[in-house]
Order: C-alpha cells, then structure tokens, then sequence
C-alpha cells in the first residue's frame, strides 16, 4: 500500500536489528541500565508483583529506548531482570513439593518466562541466579570484601531443631516478631511491620518442617559483612545520590533529603553473609585460619540475590564490565516494591561501595506500595487473586491487563485492584475514549476517502499554534505532550498514561467541535480533509504515546496507519501527508459484559467467596430491599440503555479522576488541585441531572 511519511530524524523510530547482537553503552553518551527486582523462583508471580517492578520497569525500558532521545541523545538501553533461585525459600518450597530445589527453579523460571511473556514484558534476558557466571561474581565480591577488611567471623547464637538435628536457616524459622508482635514473622523479615530480623529473635519460634519440633539455640560460626565500617562512605554516597538520581521520598531518605532509616539513623551494625544451607553459593577461602569453620556454608541469599542484577548482565554479554563498572557513562535505575528499598539503598550500595572496585551504583529508585485484591491481600495458599498465567485465562487481553495495573499503579499509598474498575477501566476509557477516537476518524477516512488522506492544505512538518481555526486544539495538544515528556522523564509513569489518554479524549473533542461528518464534507471539502488529517496525524503520535503501555496496541494502530513506526514528537506535526492510504479501519478494543466481575470474583476470591456465591440465592431478596431501602430521594434509578451523551461523560469523570488523584500525590499547588476538585464535583453534578432527565421514575 502507499505510504506517504515524512522521513526526517525527528519522525522515525530507529528500530534494533535483532542479530545486531549485545547493546553496549557508548562513552560519552548517556547509557540507561534497568534492572526489576528478582522474583523468588518458589511461586507464581501475582498482579502485585508484575505492576510492583517487571511492568513498571517495561513501561521505563520501552520509554527510553525509543522515544525522542534515540537520536538526539543516543541512549542505548538495557532492560535485565530473572529468578532469584538460591537461599532457603527455595529449599522450604522444594521440601514442599517432594523435589529437589533445582526442580523447582526448573519448573517456576519457566513459569515466571511464560507470564512475563504473556504480559508483553520485553527483558533483554530473564535469566536466572543458578549459574555459574553468578557463582564467579558472587564469590569474587566476598573475596574482595575480605581482602579490604570488610569481613569478620562472628560466633553467634543460631536457631537448632532439635528433632531435624541441624541448624536451621531463617527461611526454616517462624515466630512472633519482636517489634510489632506478627505471629507469622519470616526468620528474615516481618511482613507485618518489614523489619529485617535475625531468626534468633523471634519470639516462639517453630520449625518449618516439622512445627511440633522443638527449636532451641546453638552457636554456631559465620561471616558477617561490618555495615558500621562501610556507613561513612554509605551516607555520603546515599545523598549525593539522591540528589542527583532525583530519588522520591522512600524508607530510606526523605523528601529533604535527610536519611530516616532506623537503622542507619541509630548506627548500621555487621550482618551475617553465609548460612547453613546446602543450596546456594559455595563459600570461597579468604586464606584465613577461620576458612575451615565457614566450610560447607553458602551465602547468604540477600547478599547473593543483588548481585544477580550483574551476573544476568554477565550470561547476557561477556562485556558486562562495560555496564557495570562504567559510572561515569552508565545510568541504573531500579524498580521494585517498597519492602526491598533497604537492600537496594543501603545494603547492596555498600557492597559495592565496600568491594573497592568502581561499580556502576543506582542513579534513579522507582518504587511502589502494595496492590492489594478486593478489599484484602494477594494469597496463593487461599487461592485468593490472579496469579501468573491465571490472567489470560480470564479472556482479558494483555493489553488491557497493562493498561488497568498500570492507571492504579500503587506509586505513592496502596491501592486496590477491583474487577469493577477494571471493566470499567475497558468499557469507559479504553473502548469509548481511546477507541472511540481512533475508529471514528479511521472509519470516516476510508468510507468518505476510500482510506486515502485527502490533501489537507497543511504543510508537512509541526502546525502553527496560532492556526486560525485550530489554534487551541494545537496548543492544548503540544502543553499535554510537553507533560507526557516530562512525565516520562520523571519516571511518574501512571501520570505518563493519564496524560495519553488525556490526549485523546482531547482528540474526540476536536471531531465532535469539527463537525466531521458527511454534512461537513459537502459543505466545506477543505477544512473536513484538514480535520481529518489532522486527526490521523493525531492517532500517529498515540501510537508513539501508547507504546510503553500497551505495545500490542501501538503495533495495531501503526497497522491500521499502514504506517512504520515513530518517535513521541514535542509538538503536533503533519507527518502522515496527503496521498497515503490507511490500512483497513478495525475496534481496538472490545467491550467486556459487567456480569463478569461477579463470575470472575467467584472464580478468584478462594474460599469465601465460593462459600458466599452457594449462599447468595437465599439472600437476593433481601439485598434488594436493603438497597431500597438504602436509596435517598435524589438516587437514579437507571432504565434502559445509557444514551451517548452519559457514556461520554461518564468516561470524563473517570479521565478527571485520575487526573486529580495525579495532583494531589504529585503534591501541586493548593489552589490547583482545588479547581480540578471543583471541576469533578461540576462534572458528576452534570451527570446526575443527565440522568434524571432521562429517568422520569428517579424524579
């Protein structure tokens, strides 16, 4: 088919080839590294995990790749993330499941692969930490630590079973925490208060393996890594840091950029770095009498999982020294949930700060709170949630899957998933605002046009602000993708979304001020073939808009364009120029029946909601006449279907909804946030009376 594009450096997207081989970081350009936490290789991933750190980090990975500053700045970006396979969560699940641990990591780094994979999640590898590149580079590290002084042999108390006869590592270990009284407190952390803990500590503990056994204290000999000897350089190192990655505010430092952490605050102490554990990375020999004590040890999990980020790095290219040990060329940003802000910014930093070598250390922390599910928490053990590749199951594209996670992406307070804002998430802005747009106007062109771009009068290249009859439309667009960069450049990636489809709602109200219809076209054929082009133009620059967020998408629109792929511009451009001919119009999106929220609640709440859904027939009466009685007098009463106009403004609310809860997390100007409030409360005000008016009996 024709295509008719304007090809200048500032239009088209440099796309990979894929037998380039490795991306290396070029010096004297600026080179983004991008690592998400490693998931835990002894379960299925959950919606909370993939939005807490692999999406959001995708989301970050695509956006740098290839927008604007793939030409103008040369960024050349690597995207690791893979299994954290050693320690002893992996050793409890195996002894679980009757097999042996490298089973398990087998059997769940694929299933971790094929989820991300579903989802769209474009690593450059998803490897894994049971190799030996990891192995080498892990113990490479501690002999480093050891030889600047950093090491020291600690003879501690240590929990024993009794009735398993050996020692027992953290992840064997349950009890009540000692600071917030969590009775199911980890030997390593408290998921009550996120305390990092010493098994030793806890109050009652219970072997894992056999809870009736009994656990006692024995000493036992380990290396411990001095935190104390490594926190003058840390402190300095976290605010110069800060400053210049532009970290948020985190458990670590503040928005002031004083460091808050307890246990800096009150003076970082040694930690131990090996475990009792067949499972892991083999110890190495310092060259120490005290060699002989740690054999048989491995390292510790935590201090072996971090340098994961590397070792993946290493299977992916053998020139990983080329990304990380490159400070001065080479920008890490690191994504994950808020329980692993400690050992991302405080305890992975002074390893590498303590190993003496000149390590690429994190430039820019993106973290998020916890998304929970329906009122309570994500639990594989109660079947409770959408877990890996449960969520294709549904019939939901992942398009949409990432679309809705990532519009509630818990950035700064917990937010809560809800398969009622999900289809309504689909239904309300996905198909009515995004679609809405993209199919009327590529529908118009090829029934009126025969898909071939009409010329426009416009000439190729940006259009003028002051544009006599679009001016507002083209400064309205140009201010919300200077927003979208600035979003984007600020890692405010939920913002970043709003803002696109904040662009094209602004789109569907150009057609409707415009007039594009057939009446138009005879009427005034000039301007009906400038809005029209105007408005594919727009769509183009969606496309690039979209494409960190739903990939799938941007690649169904480019087809629909027939048009290759493009950079997100800084202003409205004419870069689809007259004579092109579009590719066959399609809907982008589907509409989902909100019957299903029930079904899928049903099929996902676990136990009590199954035991509610058997109860629910002797209860419909009566939650009828509760939600009578619960009616005030200036409830609506819907009857019929929702004409145009409230589909439209329904959609509106929810777009300026978002957009107010953006403002106040982003902590903007008072009186700013106070008329986006006002403006919200005018909008659901409008939507009542609209309702009313078609509904005689809420009168």
């Amino acid at each position: 088919m024709t295509q008719k594009i304007r090809v200048t450096n500032d239009v088209l997207r440099s796309i990979p080839d894929p037998g380039q081989g490795a991306v290396l970081p070029k010096d004297g350009e600026t080179n983004i590294l991008i690592t998400s936490a490693l998931p835990y290789c002894n379960n299925v991933p959950h919606l909370g995990n993939i939005i807490g750190s692999t999406l959001s980090a995708d989301v970050f990975s695509r956006s740098s790749s290839f927008d604007r500053y793939n030409r103008t700045r040369n960024r050349r970006t690597l995207y690791i993330c893979g299994t954290d396979e050693y320690g002893t969560a992996t050793e409890t699940a195996a002894l679980k499941e009757g097999i042996t641990p490298r089973e398990l990591c087998d059997k769940y780094h694929a299933l971790h692969k094929e989820t991300y994979e579903w989802f769209d999640i474009g690593f450059d590898l998803f490897g894994r930490t049971s190799t030996a590149k990891h192995t080498e580079i892990c113990q490479s590290i501690y002999l480093n630590l050891g030889q600047h002084g950093y090491l020291e042999k600690q003879i501690k108390d240590q929990t024993y079973c009794e009735g398993c006869k050996k020692f027992l590592a953290d992840r064997y270990v349950e009890g009540i925490c000692p600071h917030c009284a969590y009775v199911d407190a980890r030997g390593d952390q408290c998921d009550g208060c996120s305390r990092t803990l010493d098994a030793i500590d806890l109050i009652e503990p219970r072997c894992l393996i056999n809870k009736t056994h009994n656990v006692v204290a024995h000493s036992s000999s380990h290396m411990y890594f001095k935190l104390d000897a490594a926190q003058p350089a840390l402190e300095d190192w976290i605010k110069k840091s800060w400053k210049k990655g532009k970290w948020s505010p985190n458990a670590t430092i503040n928005a002031d950029g004083e460091i808050v952490d307890a246990r800096m605050k009150s003076g970082l102490k040694p930690t131990p770095v090996t475990r009792d554990l067949a499972w892991g990375v083999p110890i190495p020999p310092l060259g120490r009498e005290d060699d002989k004590e740690m054999g048989g040890k491995v390292l510790y999990v935590w201090f072996d999982a971090v340098i994961g980020y590397v070792s993946i790095t290493g299977e992916y290219t053998p020139e990983w020294k080329q990304w990380w040990l490159n400070p001065d060329n080479v920008r890490l940003y690191q994504f994950m949930g808020k329980d692993n802000v400690y050992f991302h910014t405080i305890y992975f930093p002074a390893m590498l700060l303590a190993d003496g070598n000149n390590w690429t250390t994190l430039h820019h922390l993106s973290t998020t709170e916890y998304l929970n599910y329906e009122g309570g928490k994500f639990s594989k053990s109660k079947n409770r949630g959408v877990f890996g590749p449960a969520a294709r199951e549904t019939g939901i594209p992942a398009s949409v899957w990432r679309y809705y996670l990532l519009s509630t992406r818990p950035e700064t307070a917990d937010a809560m998933f809800s398969w009622a804002d999900c289809i309504a998430a689909n239904n309300n802005i996905l198909l009515k605002n995004f679609g809405n747009f993209v199919n009327r106007a590529l529908k118009f062109l090829s029934a009126q046009y025969d898909c071939v771009l009409p010329e426009s009068g416009d000439a190729p290249g940006p259009l003028s602000p002051n544009d006599p009859l679009d001016a507002e439309f083209i400064t309205d667009v140009n201010a919300l993708l200077k927003d979208y960069i600035d979003a984007m450049e600020s890692v405010k990636i939920r913002l970043g979304l709003q803002t696109v489809m904040l662009i094209s709602s602004r789109g569907n109200g150009y057609l409707q001020a415009s007039g594009l219809n057939k009446a138009l076209m005879t009427e005034n054929p000039q301007r009906c073939a400038q809005v029209i082009s105007r408005a594919v133009n727009l769509i183009y620059v969606l496309s690039a808009l979209i494409y960190p967020f739903m990939p799938a998408t941007s690649d169904a629109l480019l087809l629909q364009l027939n048009a290759p792929a493009r950079v997100v511009p800084e202003v409205l451009s004419t870069d689809i120029l007259a004579g092109h001919r579009i590719g066959q119009p399609d809907h982008l999106f589907k509409n989902i029946d909100e019957k299903m929220e029930q079904v899928w609640k049903v099929r996902f709440g676990g136990d009590e909601s199954a035991k509610k859904e058997e109860e629910a027939p002797t209860s419909k009466r009566k939650a009828k006449k509760a939600g009578a009685l619960n009616a005030g007098p200036n409830a609506v009463v819907v009857s019929g279907p929702k004409s145009p106009e409230v589909i439209a403004l329904e959609a509106k609310i929810l777009e300026h909804g978002q957009v107010v809860r953006g403002l106040k997390e982003n902590k903007e100007a008072k009186d700013v946030i106070d008329a986006a409030v006002t403006e919200l409360k005018r909008l659901k005000a409008e939507l009542v009376v609209l309702e009313k008016s078609r509904n005689p009996v809420a009168q």
